[in-house]
């Protein structure tokens, strides 16, 4: 489901980082490195992006001029891409290679662990990818191994910590739980309905796991829906068809909705997946959102 060692551009590649309104009538790319970053937040004030690179966390304004500003978490400094930021601005929810989750005053400093410590056996790995509009309650993927295979469901425990919800049973693949703005619903993308393996589209459930829905239904690899703080859409991320979980460099497109699945429009096409829009990227005001591209220099 995650990469196994640290990942890293190819000899000519670079990290754009973009951000696009709604529509994707205007896209900028406010930020280029050769160096790999992934995921970008946005603060509920507005006024920074939040992005991981290199096990760490980086802070940058949306228009590109002020940053980058590494955000210490230390000693909590092998971080993966998957992170969130609480609806009050206050505290980041990270996770760890360490297979755990924090969290983390936003300004940075020591990170207090929220997660559970599992029976070894199990495996066990806590991925973040959503919080509750109240803030108290956050949406992760548990991986854990059984019967030699990998499976994974959607889960949920008290962002003060607390017990572990299960709310999938664990009979496909699934990813990228987050909450609807309205605290109904929990997106995540799944397997559920695939003919292939590795086909995944997009579902929604009532946030006790109940009235499981298929949002998207087409040929391409659906995967990491992120709702508009206004409710009104959703971006998401669509691999070619026949793709296998959500690796690196393949030819993917970025694309809107609306949260029933109607209206679907390309935004943006490019090199990318892992890393591109694997968290919440929405502006505050709903009206942009952010992702990394990893082109090749001579593109």
């Amino acid at each position: 489901m995650r990469p196994k060692s640290p990942r890293r551009l190819h000899d000519g590649q670079i990290s754009q980082l973009v951000v696009s309104s709604s529509n994707g009538k205007r896209i900028e790319v406010i930020y280029e490195t050769g160096e790999l970053i992934e995921a970008p937040n946005w603060t509920p004030d507005g006024k920074w992006l939040v992005y991981n690179g290199d096990g760490r966390l980086f802070r940058i304004s949306p228009d590109g001029l002020n940053g980058p500003i590494r955000i210490n978490t230390a000693p909590v400094e092998d971080l993966n891409n998957d992170h969130v930021i609480s609806p009050d601005g206050k505290w980041l929810y990270i996770s760890a290679n360490d297979g755990h989750l924090y969290r983390v005053a936003i300004e940075g400093g020591k990170p207090e662990r929220v997660s559970n410590e599992q029976d070894p056996s199990r495996g066990f790995r806590y991925y973040l990818h959503g919080i509750s509009p109240d803030g108290k309650t956050l949406a992760y993927v548990g991986l854990e191994m059984e019967g030699g295979k990998v499976v994974t469901r959607v889960c949920t425990i008290p962002a003060a910590g607390g017990a572990d919800v299960v709310l999938t049973d664990g009979a496909c693949p699934v990813d990228g739980p987050e909450y609807s703005p309205d605290g109904q619903w929990i997106y995540f993308n799944s397997e559920a309905a695939a003919k292939l393996p590795g086909h995944a589209q997009v579902f929604r459930m009532r946030t006790d796991g109940s009235g499981l829905e298929q949002i998207t239904h087409d040929e391409r690899v659906n995967w990491f829906p992120h709702l508009s703080p206004d409710g009104k859409l959703v971006s998401y991320i669509a691999f070619p068809s026949g793709t296998l979980g959500h690796p690196a460099d393949k030819d993917v497109v970025i694309r809107i909705m609306n949260p029933d699945g109607s209206g679907i429009v390309d935004i943006d096409r490019f090199n990318g997946g892992q890393g591109s829009i694997n968290v919440a990227s929405w502006a505050p005001d709903s009206a942009s959102f952010a992702y990394v591209r990893y082109p090749r220099r001579d593109e």
